[in-house]
């Protein structure tokens, strides 16, 4: 079980019987973290792909808290986009040195 934020990472070990659930493995990780504040109700996942809390995990899988994001990438990405093309002399107003023969 992992949590990380840019300061920091928890790992908790965790035993579940073999049909136990992610669920399941969320309440241990919360009784091994004590007062540590975690967002238990967030999204999680198996090895960086969502899943439901009734999901099975197998022996050895990551499972993983997911924080949410404080900007969306693709918003982000269209901002810096826009802010190249508005700059004066920008690297989208010259020309690519590949174009270049």
């Amino acid at each position: 079980m992992i949590f990380a934020t840019p300061q920091r990472q928890w790992q908790w070990q965790v035993e579940l019987h073999e049909a136990g659930t992610v669920g399941e493995a969320l309440d241990s990780a919360r009784a091994a973290a004590g007062k540590v504040e975690i967002p238990w109700d967030a999204p999680v996942g198996i090895f960086g792909a969502l899943c439901n809390r009734d999901a099975v995990p197998r022996d050895g899988d990551r499972i993983e808290i997911y924080r949410p994001l404080r900007a969306d990438p693709k918003e982000s990405r269209r901002e810096r986009a826009k802010a190249r093309k508005q700059a004066p002399g920008s690297a989208a107003a010259r020309p690519s040195p590949r174009s270049r023969s």
